[in-house]
């Protein structure tokens, strides 16, 4: 479980990576939607491999497709009501953060951190974790880090707040990874298959709903085939 923890935390830690160099340096939106469309590839590449595949190994496409929705399901629901709350705009990178409520952001990127380092956690099962998923993990949080950072800057928050912030989201990812690795340790009669299936789903909706929005409001057309390039990276990490 020490380990699942370590591996959560440091690929959550991109993001206050991403916070401080958008505070330091400033950098365009289109750098931040290039990585952005990069790590989404990436991700979705991971839970093709790692996830949906290693679940239909052992339960049916019917009983996997139902957890995928309920994943997904649920973390739309809680998307929804923090965005109605004032988090809706927590990745935008031009400030509009102003017009919404501080306790939504941070509790919309707390819901945000929590599917990728769940999953994150479930590979350390499997003797290592998966580099593909922790390099799109990775890649998805350093720019969602700069976005969301440069939003809040422009929406006039102190740097101090940004990092306690980002600090905590760290430990929440890491707790959720921890507990990734936990729900599937054998002793605790968690069957593994379905919370894959369960993780994918709500990852895939993480990856729709919070991400790709923002790098097509960037890169346009240009989105499809940087995705594209990210998934093929996955691939390669995959063989590896």
């Amino acid at each position: 479980m020490g380990e699942a923890f370590a591996w959560g935390a440091i690929g959550a830690s991109a993001l206050l990576i991403g916070s401080l160099i958008s505070y330091t340096f400033g950098p365009s939106r289109q750098v931040i939607a290039v990585v952005m469309a990069l790590g989404t590839g990436v991700l979705i590449g991971s839970v093709s491999f790692e996830l949906t595949d290693e679940a239909l190994k052992t339960r049916t496409v019917a009983w996997v497709s139902l957890l995928m929705l309920v994943g997904a399901g649920l973390f739309t629901a809680g998307n929804w009501v923090i965005d109605r709350r004032g988090g809706s705009e927590r990745k935008d990178p031009t400030g509009r953060q102003s017009d919404g409520a501080p306790l939504a952001i941070v509790l919309g990127s707390v819901l945000d951190g929590i599917p990728e380092s769940f999953v994150l956690g479930l590979t350390v099962i499997q003797g290592a974790v998966s580099l593909p998923l922790l390099a799109g993990v990775i890649l998805s949080n350093l720019p969602e880090g700069m976005a969301s950072s440069s939003g809040l800057r422009a929406a006039g928050w102190p740097r101090g707040r940004v990092v306690v912030m980002w600090l905590l989201v760290t430990l929440v990812s890491a707790l959720s990874a921890a507990a990734g690795f936990v729900l599937l340790d054998p002793a605790s009669g968690f069957t593994g298959a379905l919370v894959q299936a369960f993780a994918a789903g709500a990852l895939l909706a993480m990856l729709a709903d919070t991400l790709l929005p923002e790098a097509y409001e960037v890169e346009g057309v240009f989105t499809g085939p940087l995705v594209a390039v990210g998934f093929a990276v996955s691939l390669a990490l995959a063989a590896v």
